[in-house]
């Protein structure tokens, strides 16, 4: 059975194409529920609007249905609480250059 850990792991390799940062240290994976061979993820972005949308949930489509024991993937963008760059890890926002004082 598929955990939540190789989830995460698989999301790290998905990036926002505009920003040289992984998905889950930018902060946009809400939650992760997997049932079975289905595993359901709600994400964010940084805006609403974002034109990479439809690029990043088809990435992350396709790599966590690479998992063994994967059979169904539903991505689904959410945003009732908008994103801050609060919600980036340590990590990411050094890379970024972002001071965190």
């Amino acid at each position: 059975m598929v955990t939540e850990k190789e989830v995460i792991d698989v999301l790290r390799e998905c990036y926002d194409p505009e920003i040289p940062v992984n998905i889950v240290d930018l902060g946009f994976v809400r939650g992760i529920d997997i049932e079975g061979d289905s595993v359901h993820i709600k994400l964010t972005l940084t805006t609403p609007g974002c034109p990479m949308h439809q690029r990043i949930g088809d990435d992350v489509r396709d790599k966590v249905l690479g998992i063994e024991g994967v059979k169904d993937v539903e991505v689904e963008f959410v945003f009732d609480s908008p994103w801050t760059p609060d919600e980036m890890s340590d990590e990411a926002k050094k890379k970024l250059g972002i001071d965190d004082r």
